[in-house]
């Protein structure tokens, strides 16, 4: 599949410099660029790789950047890449129906060009809306309904009386709806409280790989529209998590948690339980959350604050630590005399 460059620019709504007939098969990294393919500059720190690419367009913010070279100006180049890859790289559904060997209630309601494959099991009264894929293995507990064009892949877990919207993606190995972490001591005994909730996850939702989410004690656990979490993030019961979030690898958000719509939490970070964090929250990687954060700017730190307030909290730290340093020389230098 060949397109001319213009035809490109016009998908992405950019600007043509140079040739807008360079035929473009494909797409190649800046850094390994092939000829007949177009690469980005997304990030300034590979703009060193510009001048040795063979890639035959490059996608940039500014014309300045192709030196003569045949490419398309965009605002937001990454944007504009990930347009171009997904015409190259057409992600259209065909159903496959399901597979002799998955194992699917006859109580259970399954839609329109559904597929289910190998090794699958789908319990009783479950309920799976059109065009949605069931990986090899994927296991679906008893009245849990799954909306339409969903992508369950292989090895997922989904316990019973699980909510799932539409368009959602739940990468492999995947388990929602597992006990939440709940025990009270008497007596040396950490007794178990029943898990007796659920789980509710919005439409266009994604779950990355090995990512867990606990159903709640009593109630919802929950997951909102359009947030994606990235692999290994762990989500506690009755966690309560808004609209367009961005979680990434390794974050843990402890129970009873509310995170407000459009935050990000980055790699690593941590949420302790029954606090609030305000809509449009940035919470730095590394950072701990132990109280609850208003909103609507950067946090960093263990505890997490204001990224202003930690910048001063570092520099006075680094700063008393080389007064330190100074004071032991000159009581090593005073010993000497």
């Amino acid at each position: 599949m060949k397109y001319k460059l213009k035809d490109l620019a016009l998908l992405v709504d950019g600007q043509i410099s140079g040739n807008p007939e360079v035929e473009i098969s494909g797409v190649s990294e800046i850094q390994n660029g092939e000829m007949g393919t177009i690469t980005f500059l997304g990030n300034q720190a590979y703009k060193k790789y510009m001048d040795n690419t063979i890639a035959s367009a490059v996608i940039v913010s500014n014309e300045n950047y192709l030196s003569g070279r045949d490419g398309i100006i965009v605002e937001n180049p990454q944007l504009a890449m990930a347009k171009v890859l997904s015409m190259f790289f057409s992600d259209e559904y065909n159903s496959k129906g399901i597979h002799p060997k998955a194992v699917v209630d006859s109580s259970s309601s399954i839609g329109n060009n559904v597929t289910i494959e190998v090794g699958a099991v789908v319990e009783a009264s479950v309920n799976i809306g059109d065009s949605t894929f069931i990986g090899a293995n994927v296991y679906i507990g008893k009245n849990t309904i799954i909306g339409s064009g969903c992508k369950i892949y292989q090895n997922v877990v989904i316990y019973h009386d699980i909510f799932i919207g539409d368009q959602v993606i739940i990468h492999g190995s995947s388990v929602l709806g597992c006990d939440g972490y709940g025990f009270v001591t008497e007596k040396g005994e950490h007794l178990k409280i029943p898990q007796t909730g659920t789980v509710l996850i919005g439409d266009q939702v994604e779950i990355g790989a090995n990512s867990v989410i606990d159903r709640a004690t009593i109630g919802k656990t929950i997951v909102g529209e359009k947030t994606k979490l990235d692999n290994l993030v762990h989500i506690g019961h009755n966690v309560h998590i808004g609209k367009r979030c961005l979680i990434t690898a390794q974050v843990g958000i402890a129970g009873s948690a509310k995170i407000g719509d459009d935050c990000i939490i980055a790699g690593q970070a941590g949420v302790v339980p029954h606090v609030e964090i305000g809509p449009e929250s940035i919470i730095a990687a590394k950072s701990g959350v132990t109280k609850s954060l208003s909103g609507g700017e950067m946090y960093s730190g263990y505890p997490a604050r204001p990224i202003k307030e930690q910048h001063k909290r570092d520099s006075i730290y680094s700063e008393i630590s080389n007064m330190r340093k100074k004071l032991n020389q000159l009581i090593k230098n005073s010993s000497k005399n």
